[in-house]
């Protein structure tokens, strides 16, 4: 008997009845030949953490713009503190590790540079919109691994489409991590912006019943989540404190998102250096990477589309100084 199979036993026998067990996932859209050692779900985890759009995570903005200093959360930092937050709850309610970690690290691979700035950027400039979780999917599914996608299964790539508020992922380990995001980016985004100066402690109301820091808000959700969501078919809050968290979030988006002086500053120059590069690709679809214009087939909207959202911050600044800015030249002299 193998690895892989003594796990899924396991699974089967400790794990809590609404689980989903990785032995009677609902599959891969191709066939893929089973590990000795990992799971189903394990591979996905793996598959996610190797591919390019992981890594690029790394160097892009999570809400602060070309912040200066070395602890400003980026979408990487955010990704590994939401798996974190996930994966606590999961195990505290008996539900599969492995599956909630695969989504959390697959469920932003999607964003834009520049954080909300470029995914409202490309949101405009799209007939049919844009939206990051959607192109997470996109992602995983058709842009990653020379175009093949990375395979994942059905239950990952819902948690991975699901992942925002107004979804609802089929399985209970999608709606942690739905929930272990805003946990995150409520408290994370709260201290980025005290270090940024643009809050002082003492404008927090609607957070200080959780507790006076970060770490003891977190603790105080993620126990009223897992004790309120014992045994049941859904993952959520007590009442009391998921109307709180609706008032958190109205404040952070009165009192952040919108309301950044250095954000709004900088929000307009971000917006007409995506514009000018989206337009220029669709105008010049040479200029794009061979295997993403092959990939379109002719559709250079989207094409552009998919090349801008996969930049980090730094490369797209840097294609618009290539293609817009003057360079350095020399006159030879004769001697």
């Amino acid at each position: 008997m193998t690895i892989r199979e003594l796990k899924e036993i396991h699974e089967q026998k400790y794990l809590h009845p609404l689980a989903a067990k990785s032995a009677e996932t609902r599959g891969r859209k191709y066939p893929s030949e089973k590990c000795d050692i990992r799971t189903e779900f394990q591979k996905d985890r793996d598959r996610i953490t190797h591919c390019k759009a992981f890594r690029r995570l790394m160097h892009k903005t999570q809400v602060f713009i070309s912040p200066e200093g070395d602890h400003y959360r980026t979408r990487l930092t955010h990704t590994l503190e939401v798996s974190q937050i996930a994966r606590t709850i999961a195990l505290a309610l008996n539900l599969n590790e492995d599956l909630t970690e695969a989504i959390a690290l697959g469920h932003d691979l999607g964003h834009t540079p520049f954080g909300h700035a470029g995914e409202d950027a490309l949101n405009e400039f799209l007939p049919q919109g844009f939206r990051h979780n959607e192109q997470s999917l996109r992602v995983v599914e058709f842009l990653e691994n020379d175009g093949n996608g990375l395979n994942l299964t059905f239950e990952v790539l819902d948690g991975i489409l699901n992942h925002r508020t107004r979804c609802k992922p089929s399985t209970l380990e999608g709606q942690i991590v739905r929930i272990s995001d805003k946990i995150a980016y409520m408290n994370h985004d709260v201290d980025d912006a005290i270090r940024a100066k643009i809050l002082a402690t003492d404008d927090l109301p609607p957070f200080s019943r959780f507790g006076s820091t970060a770490s003891k808000r977190i603790d105080f959700m993620v126990r009223n989540l897992v004790e309120n969501s014992a045994g049941k078919s859904e993952i959520n809050f007590t009442p009391e404190i998921k109307i709180a968290t609706r008032e958190m979030r109205a404040f952070l988006n009165m009192h952040v998102y919108a309301n950044q002086r250095l954000h709004q500053r900088e929000r307009s120059k971000i917006q007409t250096m995506l514009r000018l590069l989206f337009d220029h690709y669709v105008q010049n679809p040479d200029n794009l990477p061979s295997e993403l214009r092959l990939r379109m087939a002719g559709d250079a909207v989207q094409a552009a589309a998919d090349y801008i959202a996969g930049m980090t911050d730094r490369f797209a600044m840097k294609c618009f100084s290539e293609i817009f800015m003057p360079s350095a030249w020399e006159v030879e002299s004769k001697i």
